[in-house]
Parts: C-alpha cells; sequence; structure tokens
C-alpha cells in the first residue's frame, strides 16, 4: 500500500459520510436518526388510526402505552432488521427461562432500593405518612388500580428499554464503543423525561444517572430482560407501593404520604429521581445487580 493512502480515502465522499467502513451499512448516527424519524411517523399513523376507531376521545394510560409499543416496536424492529441488518432478537430478547428469571430479579431488586429510601426519608423525619390506600378508597378501587398501573408499566419498561439499553445504547456503541453507548444512550434517557412535570437540569442528572443503572443490567447480562425487569419495578414501588411521584407523575399509591424534606435531597414534586437520596439507592442496586449475575458467564 503506498504511503499516506488509507482505506477511507479510496472511498468517495458519500460513503464516507454515510457508510461503516467495516460492513457494508449506514453509519450509527444515520441509523439512529432513521429510527427516530420512523417512529415519530408511526406515532402519527398508529394516533390516526386510534382516532379513527373512535378512541381518541377515551384514550388511557394502557391505549396510550399500546399504541407507543406499536411504535417503538416497529421502528426498531425495522431499524434493525434493515438498517443494522441483524436480527429484532439480537438486541437482547432472547426468550428463554433465563429472560422470565431475569424479569422477576429486575422487578424485585427496586422493593429494596425504594424501601431504603421511604425508610431513610422516615427516619429523618422528611415524610409524612397519612394511611392506607383502602382507608380511603373502596376496596374494588385499590385493586383495580394497582393492576391498571402495573400493566402500563410493564409497557412502560418494555418500550423504554428496547429504545433507549436496546437501540440507542447498542447503536452507539457499535458506531463507538460500549462507554459511550451508555454514556449518551443514558444522557438521551434524561433528556427525554425533560418534559415531565416539574423537569429540571437536577431531574435530568438524575434520570441519566438512573440510565446508566439500568445500562448496567445489560451490560451484567446482554439481554434487555433484567433492565424492563429493574424499570418495571422501579416505576411500581416508587410510585404504587411507596408513594412518592414518578418522575414527576402523580399516580395512585398504596401509603399515602406527603414529602416534607429539603428538595434537594428528596427529589419534591419530582421524585427521588431528582434528588441526592436516589445516588445511593442506585448504588445499592448495582450491587444488588452485580451479586445477582456474579456467577454468570456474560463475556463481560
Amino acid at each position: 500500500m503506498s504511503q499516506g493512502i488509507t482505506p477511507d480515502s479510496k472511498r468517495n465522499i458519500i460513503a464516507l459520510i454515510f457508510i461503516s467502513t467495516d460492513e457494508p451499512r449506514l453509519r450509527a448516527g444515520w441509523r439512529l436518526l432513521i429510527q427516530m424519524f420512523l417512529y415519530f411517523a408511526l406515532s402519527i399513523v398508529f394516533f390516526i388510526i386510534a382516532i379513527s376507531l373512535g378512541l381518541g376521545g377515551t384514550t388511557t394510560s394502557i391505549l396510550d402505552q399500546i399504541l407507543n409499543l406499536a411504535a417503538i416496536t416497529g421502528s426498531v424492529y425495522i431499524a434493525r432488521r434493515w438498517l443494522d441488518k441483524k436480527s429484532f432478537e439480537s438486541l437482547g430478547l432472547k426468550l428463554n427461562r433465563q429472560a422470565l428469571v431475569d424479569i422477576l430479579t429486575g422487578i424485585g431488586i427496586p422493593f429494596v432500593q425504594m424501601g431504603l429510601i421511604y425508610l431513610t426519608m422516615l427516619g429523618l423525619g422528611w415524610l409524612v405518612f397519612s394511611g392506607f390506600a383502602w382507608e380511603f378508597d373502596p376496596l374494588t378501587t385499590v385493586i383495580s388500580s394497582v393492576l391498571t398501573l402495573f400493566v402500563v408499566f410493564i409497557f412502560v419498561g418494555w418500550n423504554e428499554e428496547v429504545l433507549s439499553r436496546g437501540y440507542h445504547l447498542q447503536t452507539i456503541a457499535s458506531g463507538s464503543n460500549l462507554l459511550w453507548g451508555v454514556i449518551i444512550s443514558s444522557i438521551l434517557f434524561g433528556l427525554l423525561h425533560f418534559g415531565n412535570p416539574g423537569a429540571n437540569w437536577i431531574s435530568t442528572i438524575g434520570i441519566f444517572f438512573a440510565g446508566v443503572y439500568l445500562a448496567y443490567g445489560y451490560v451484567r447480562t446482554k439481554q434487555l430482560w433484567l433492565s424492563i425487569g429493574l424499570h418495571i419495578g422501579w416505576n411500581f414501588f416508587e410510585g404504587v407501593v411507596f408513594g412518592f411521584p414518578v418522575s414527576g407523575l402523580d399516580i395512585y399509591a398504596l401509603l399515602r404520604i406527603q414529602v416534607t424534606g429539603p428538595v434537594l435531597w428528596t427529589g419534591g414534586v419530582f421524585g427521588p429521581e431528582a434528588g441526592l437520596i436516589v445516588l445511593p439507592a442506585l448504588m445499592v442496586g448495582m450491587l444488588l445487580i452485580y451479586l445477582y449475575t456474579k456467577n454468570r458467564d456474560a463475556n463481560i
């Protein structure tokens, strides 16, 4: 090979900008942009279909998540299959017995984390407990509300993990490395929550660290199931069980509480993700993830 001539220099400018040097597919950045375009396009299509079916005026949280599932899963499937030239399953969605164990373990870990946050705030006098849901509402209301929200959070866990720890993290990593994949996808994860009620730059940083925590579940297993379980459990125990706001959303709760402590630590109306108290909880969660996966051959 002549000096000063590299493989890249032999390619035309269009190929340099759009096509990867090591394999015949679009570069990672372009694949991400196309997937985002597909997501928005499919969201519009499915919204129009819902309106045409007369569902526009009665949209529920579950219906919203179903439409979002169709748009996210559809856009990621198309991008993975035809842009990445890989299977959808290769994102970390292999179906086997271990997948179920990972999901259930992932759901359970946040119970410990949120329990520690609750007990810490209670011990420091940062929250006031006023009663249980069944002391205020009929038991049928309590059961139906809890079950509905659990289903909603199953959809949320799938949607956000397939997008963030699935397509975002892994596509960015394919164009750089795993570390940058985790960092950039977690930044995007934080920014995606910036429109939530009560969000600010502190909550965005907190969600960034939550993204790193969720990414750790993928890094340790090379599958998305543990991260999906962690996401479901985090939202469910944070909001439905212990009564904290979930990323700024005030939802039906079994424990009725009022947070009175310093906002810098408690997160205020946004919830624990916007407070310093979330950091030790995330570290505890990562320790539990490590202990759960330490004997697994994840090819780390």
